[in-house]
């Protein structure tokens, strides 16, 4: 990673890792949602996040991988404090039903890591007939921050903290569709591999955080939405994809950043005082970054949250 080593504003780069961008940070009191912390950056953002401190719930649908996390975790931390709740957010149910049971057990919650996501599952369309990746990269995402967010609101008021939402997007945002989303075709591949329906969803990531963030901004409420790309990653996103992720994993060490690093920005917007009040932004290398022209557009930005609303209701 030393191609990509050069610090930003934040004094911060590809290179530095999670542990480094939280380095005397007290998350003592804080509450966390992980969305896909069973494996990759989320179980390290979910790992470092307790390490200062932060009662982590991790969001997975392999509750199994999870618990293996979380004793992992236990094993290096004997302090932490991590629970697994069971949550697909490729199905509207599920993300209903884990909202309800988060709301029965009582729990406050600061920080909300919208992180899971998949990238060409063979399975075309969800349980919701709504194509996968963007049922469960966005739309999933999308109801999840809907039901939490009053929960998100009472915490805030309650401890005069700043919410945190952070939607895991991706660099692939920039090579979605020319409409950006095909609204009228979300069902649609474009092939078989599917990429720019991958690249669609993660454009989604970074539009509903835009939106999020005005109306939350117009409601004078004290919490900040953000999104931001991890970087290039050796995980198994890219399960489905046997070659590329052959090549990813010879090469990755000369090329692609490791897992600390990738959770590194993550863990940077969800606890760091520089990103306080900071709103409505994209952020690479733990540093403010530059969306492409379609994530900044505020209609589209509307246009998503109207239709992701009927898609839920």
């Amino acid at each position: 990673m030393w191609l990509f080593s050069k610090k930003g504003p934040s004094g911060f780069s590809s290179s530095s890792t999670a542990e480094e961008v939280t380095q005397g940070i007290d998350g003592t009191g804080l509450t966390a949602i992980v969305t896909g912390a069973s494996g990759g950056i989320g179980a390290e953002t979910t790992r470092v996040l307790a390490l200062r401190g932060v009662h982590v719930i991790m969001g997975v649908r392999n509750t199994v991988a999870g618990v293996n996390v979380k004793e992992a975790i236990f094993k290096e931390n004997p302090a932490a404090k991590v629970d697994v709740m069971e949550l697909d957010l490729s199905s509207i149910a599920a993300v209903k039903k884990f909202a309800s049971e988060y709301k029965s057990a009582g729990l406050a919650l600061n920080i909300l890591i919208n992180n899971a996501g998949v990238m060409d599952s063979p399975s075309k369309l969800s349980q919701d007939n709504i194509e996968l990746m963007f049922a469960t990269n966005h739309l999933g995402h999308f109801l999840l921050t809907n039901l939490l967010l009053d929960t998100m609101k009472e915490t805030a008021e309650h401890n005069n903290v700043e919410g945190r939402i952070i939607n895991v997007s991706s660099l692939g945002h920039r090579y979605s569709y020319s409409e950006g989303i095909r609204f009228d075709k979300i069902n649609e591949r474009s092939g078989s591999c599917g990429p720019s329906d991958y690249n669609q969803s993660k454009l989604a990531n970074v539009l509903h955080a835009n939106e999020l963030a005005r109306r939350l901004k117009e409601a004078g409420v004290p919490i900040t939405a953000n999104s931001l790309h991890p970087g290039v990653i050796t995980t198994d996103l890219l399960r489905h994809h046997n070659f590329i992720n052959g090549v990813f994993l010879a090469l990755g060490k000369f090329l692609v950043q490791n897992v600390q690093q990738g959770a590194a920005t993550t863990c940077y917007v969800a606890l760091h005082p520089q990103v306080k009040d900071i709103r409505g932004e994209y952020f690479q290398d733990c540093n403010i970054g530059n969306a492409s022209t379609q994530a900044k557009d505020t209609e589209l930005a509307k246009r998503l949250w109207d239709f992701s609303l009927t898609l839920i209701n």
